[in-house]
């Protein structure tokens, strides 16, 4: 077959971020390139990892049916270091030969029989959603799951789609983050709980194509998005996301707004301060009009910072995790943000004064 090195490499790319790094199963971290079709003129491009598995179909000019399996690093290399426009794949007593431009590379194949199937990924009819709604909304809230899949539903990331809107959210259990994105094409209802390393997956592969719209279906054990011959699986969660609603405060005790890129730079300053344990303590006064930020630590010392605010509401001292507090701030597009306190020992909810589409909870430290 013959085809073009930039079609050829982009699919190689997006592959090898999914090939398995398992040494048990050598042919995991290979991509399968399966010419099967001479009168359709393409070749799919396929690597899997056990738990998440995407195909690629590129144009091509075939002469020959044929499949073959070799190392997807060993492949990625060879086509990047091609000079020439044009490339050509032949396979020769089993081995992939790559031929461009005055150049000829020999690359070992392992047996492509090993090669574990692709699911059909989500046997539910699929539905069509805006790629760009679909990235914005997995990225706004990703950082917020726990890196760990002790709790497995933890360790994911929600995707509720409700009629006209798509809403992402995730939790560690000590801050939570959602995000509502109005989608007037969804008409349908659809729940899933996508691990965090495959929603990271996800979004890589979402940034790569340039269609509009994306089909996404799902069923209880895999979800899969597709288009523009792109098409990615992922197993998901079987389980129940926690009941959040109920946690997110009715009343507030204590109110500041700020600007975002002030409240920024205080927390910046407080890490410095704050050692190991990164604790911040804030203090806020609504009556003396002081909004202001304390952390020590015996090896650094000890700071202390104020910045303007808009305040209602009773006097309230309260300490937090920095990381905690400074991880939402440049996904919330409003250059203002509202800190609202349910009191001592109770949450934090911090919104984006101008974008009502975010919502993101913290749990204060009980020091």
């Amino acid at each position: 077959m013959t085809t073009t090195k930039e079609k050829l490499l982009h699919a190689v790319q997006l592959t090898e971020r999914v090939v398995g790094k398992k040494e048990s199963l050598p042919v995991l971290s290979c991509v399968l390139l399966d010419v099967g079709n001479q009168s359709k003129g393409e070749c799919s491009i396929k690597a899997t990892n056990l738990e998440a598995g995407i195909e690629i179909t590129i144009p091509c000019e075939v002469e020959d049916k044929g499949i073959v399996a070799v190392s997807a690093v060993v492949l990625s290399q060879t086509i990047r270091s091609i000079s020439g426009e044009k490339i050509h794949l032949k396979t020769e007593e089993g081995n992939l030969i790559i031929e461009s431009r005055g150049t000829k590379t020999l690359i070992k194949s392992i047996p492509h029989e090993e090669f574990p199937a692709l699911g059909e990924g989500g046997g539910a009819k699929g539905i069509g959603i805006s790629r760009e709604e679909l990235m914005r909304g997995i990225q706004s809230v990703s950082y917020a799951a726990s890196p760990s899949m002790i709790r497995p539903e933890l360790g994911s990331v929600y995707v509720s789609l409700r009629p006209g809107a798509v809403v992402c959210v995730a939790t560690d259990s000590f801050r939570l983050a959602e995000k509502t994105i109005p989608s007037a094409k969804n008409k349908t209802e659809t729940e899933v709980l996508i691990p965090l390393k495959h929603a990271l997956e996800l979004v890589h592969v979402l940034e790569r194509i340039s269609a509009d719209e994306i089909t996404l279906s799902a069923d209880d054990s895999q979800m899969s998005i597709s288009a523009d011959g792109v098409r990615y699986m992922s197993r998901v969660v079987d389980g129940t996301f926690p009941n959040y609603k109920e946690i997110i405060p009715k009343a507030f005790e204590t109110e500041a707004t700020v600007l975002k890129n002030d409240f920024a730079e205080m927390l910046r300053k407080a890490r410095v301060f704050s050692g190991n344990d990164q604790h911040v303590g804030l203090h806020i006064y609504p009556k003396r009009k002081i909004f202001s930020a304390t952390a020590r630590s015996a090896e650094v010392g000890e700071m202390s910072d104020s910045i303007d605010a808009a305040l209602s509401g009773g006097d309230l001292d309260i300490n937090f995790h920095i990381g905690y507090l400074a991880d939402c701030l440049t996904i919330i597009e409003s250059d203002s943000i509202t800190l609202s306190f349910a009191g001592a020992g109770k949450p934090l909810v911090i919104r984006g004064v101008s974008d009502a589409s975010f919502m993101y909870l913290v749990m204060p430290l009980n020091r």
